[in-house]
């Protein structure tokens, strides 16, 4: 059943006139004195997304350190100040 399916796809596909798509489909590769404005606007936001994108999230992080991101994390754990405090210390 299968190579009866695939024999009847074959002999459909060639004998359908792919050429009489072709000819209807040239209108769509015409190019004109616009086409460069439409690549370039499209290519435009491809390039610019990323790069504001970057400059935002540089301005966002510029005034971070490591050492101020470290003191954050440790003043939002309460525990490990109150461990200190319990401990015992030897004089």
């Amino acid at each position: 059943m299968k190579r009866l399916f695939s024999s009847l796809m074959l002999a459909g596909l060639t004998t359908l006139p792919a050429s009489g798509f072709a000819a209807d489909s040239y209108r769509w590769l015409h190019v004109t004195i616009e086409t460069p404005w439409i690549i370039f606007l499209i290519l435009l936001p491809m390039v610019l997304i990323p790069a504001v994108l970057m400059a935002i999230l540089y301005w966002k992080f510029a005034g971070s350190t490591p050492e101020v991101e470290k003191k954050d994390e440790s003043s939002k754990q309460p525990s490990e100040s109150l461990t200190s405090k319990s401990e015992p210390t030897d004089l």
